[in-house]
């Protein structure tokens, strides 16, 4: 089992898991961060942590696409090991549906 991120991080990026995280498995992209399936170690301490509520265990049905993107990502951003601020406009993003397909971006973020 692993945690992922899912589309409810797009356009938040709020970044409270990444304190918390034991192992620094999170890597940014330009506007979401994503999970390393390899590095984390299951301790769900990142799970309550997002206000997003965009961190869930892979063990939930429907996840495939996020596991598969996690993976990817995570092989091609820079890690991120500290907390940043939030995109001024996080809230408004906060919740929003198919966040997905009208924000996702490939690029990388900056990282550490």
């Amino acid at each position: 089992m692993t945690y992922v991120v899912t589309d409810a991080c797009i356009r938040c990026k709020f970044m409270d898991c990444v304190e918390v995280c034991p192992v620094d498995c999170f890597y940014e992209g330009e506007n979401m961060l994503v999970i390393n399936p390899s590095e984390c170690i299951d301790c769900g301490v990142c799970e309550p942590e997002c206000p997003a509520e965009a961190i869930l265990p892979d063990t939930e049905s429907g996840l495939e696409q996020w596991l598969e993107l996690n993976t990817k990502y995570s092989a091609e951003w820079p890690n991120i090991t500290a907390k940043k601020d939030a995109p001024a406009d996080a809230d408004e993003h906060k919740g929003e549906d198919g966040k997905f397909d009208k924000y996702f971006s490939a690029e990388p973020g900056e990282g550490d």
